[in-house]
């Protein structure tokens, strides 16, 4: 019996959503990214280097030249390929520096990975988060 994968779907540029317009304090085009498009993002960060939901989510519209990125799209992409063991999901942390939940492994999961990596957590709050990870973004730009 062969058992077929869930296709993934391309991106898809759409206008803002009315209801989202004071979500994002604008209007224009948002980008819905797909898995392969947050991968190849993904991938551009190397080890001990980490980006935020947020830089992630600037890269892409700057890339796809569009004002937002779909934060639920982007969260379900991510989180779509913990599975594909060439892309270092674990190095995507939240906009505040704190490690996410969403991984497998969870929050564990991930300090594990990252402090294998030569990143410092710092523990002194509620959630872990990587110490001076402003020092440690990665440049998806270039």
């Amino acid at each position: 019996m062969k058992i077929s994968q869930p296709t993934m779907p391309d991106d898809a540029i759409v206008e803002i959503p009315e209801k989202r317009v004071k979500f994002f304090g604008m209007t224009g085009k948002m980008l819905l990214p797909s898995p392969s498009s947050i991968a190849a993002m993904v991938k551009k960060i190397p080890a001990g280097e980490v980006t935020t939901t947020r830089h992630l989510a600037a890269a892409l519209a700057a890339s796809f030249q569009v004002e937002a990125v779909c934060p639920v799209t982007l969260r379900k992409s991510l989180q779509s390929l913990c599975n594909d063991p060439i892309v270092p999901f674990w190095r995507v942390i939240k906009a505040n520096g704190e490690l996410t939940a969403i991984f497998p492994g969870g929050i564990l999961g991930q300090s594990t990975r990252l402090q294998s990596e030569g990143c410092q957590l710092d523990q002194t709050g509620k959630v872990p988060r990587i110490r001076d990870f402003r020092n440690r973004l990665a440049d998806l730009n270039g």
